[in-house]
């Protein structure tokens, strides 16, 4: 090989050897800021909450406004029922109340002016019968005293006299039960039954809001299990959805380093996906239970061993966390509050 090209290969290889130690050199430092020293790195993997929504009610479905992977707000109309019979059922609810009240209103009001004076009437007229009987009766006396009416017709003139007192008597009574009005005790059942048909109101009204399905708060739809025109009962499923909020870590550490974490801890997460992009959390559960490590979980060593179970919860929204994705844990050690 002529002397230029040797010249040239070395002077190549040794600009390769410089880069090579460059990188290095950049590469431990930017680990060296990934993972801080006097920190504790455990591996775990994500845990979102997921949720199967359906009615309480049955009914024939009509609606369903969301796909697969749709990102739903919470309060926001997820499918509805046929709501026709429950309004009919509401409806009837009311003209129930509406009697109910009625009725108390009555009750409550007593007798009508009318009725009373009726009663009123009744009385002067026994009290007119009464009084003649009585007069009769006296004439009856005088008759049988001087022999002119046999024993038999004064029998049914005291008869008579006896009848008209107990006209006089019951009229009289008529009377003031309609001047008191209603017993209490009537009232008190009126009342009883007017709270009860306006529960069953608020029943059929809780029954037509039911017929609403409402994202129960910020999430993804991850199944679309029924399609409109099914009838579907309380135990069916509509719509799985993941749950945005909140996001959970779920990691083990090793008895040894149990002593240096506290609850409420803040944590830096890490995915491989974005190594560089660390998101914020805190420890949310340490568990008092030792366990045997899981098959899934990675730990420093590839041994079994007695571990605790922790739940990192992430404060941070972020999309790029799906279930089940394996992340990075950094808690530092040491730390002002630790």
């Amino acid at each position: 090989m002529e002397p230029s090209l040797k010249t040239g290969a070395v002077l190549a290889l040794a600009v390769v050897a410089v880069g090579v130690a460059a990188w290095a050199v950049l590469s431990g430092r930017v680990a060296a800021r990934n993972a801080p020293a006097n920190s504790l790195t455990l591996y775990g993997n994500v845990d979102v909450r997921q949720v199967e929504l359906g009615f309480r009610v049955a009914g024939r479905l009509q609606t369903v406004n969301f796909e697969e992977g749709q990102l739903v707000r919470a309060g926001t109309l997820m499918a509805s029922l046929d709501a026709h019979p429950f309004e009919d059922e509401m409806h009837v609810a009311e003209a129930d109340v509406a009697a109910q009240e009625a009725n108390l209103q009555k009750l409550l009001a007593g007798n009508r002016a009318p009725e009373i004076a009726r009663a009123r009437a009744a009385v002067d007229e026994a009290a007119a019968s009464q009084q003649n009987a009585r007069t009769t009766l006296r004439r009856a006396q005088m008759l049988l005293d001087s022999g002119a009416m046999p024993p038999s017709t004064y029998d049914d003139a005291v008869a008579a006299s006896r009848v008209a007192d107990a006209r006089v008597a019951s009229a009289s009574q008529e009377h003031r039960l309609l001047v008191q009005g209603f017993r209490s005790e009537d009232i008190s059942a009126g009342r009883a039954m007017l709270q009860a048909s306006r529960a069953r109101l608020n029943a059929a009204e809780t029954s037509l809001a039911d017929t609403r399905l409402l994202a129960p708060s910020d999430g993804v739809v991850i199944s679309r299990v029924r399609e409109p025109g099914a009838i579907v009962s309380p135990s069916d499923v509509i719509y799985v959805l993941s749950l945005t909020q909140s996001v959970w870590v779920r990691a083990y550490v090793a008895e040894p380093q149990l002593g240096e974490l506290r609850l409420g801890m803040e944590v830096s997460v890490t995915s491989d996906s974005a190594p560089s992009h660390p998101v914020r959390g805190h420890l949310g559960f340490i568990s008092p239970t030792a366990e045997f490590t899981p098959k899934s979980v990675e730990t420093s060593q590839l041994r079994t061993n007695l571990v605790y179970r922790l739940r990192i919860i992430v404060d941070e929204p972020n999309p790029g966390l799906h279930q089940g994705m394996p992340v990075t844990v950094h808690i530092p050690i040491g730390a002002p509050g630790a």
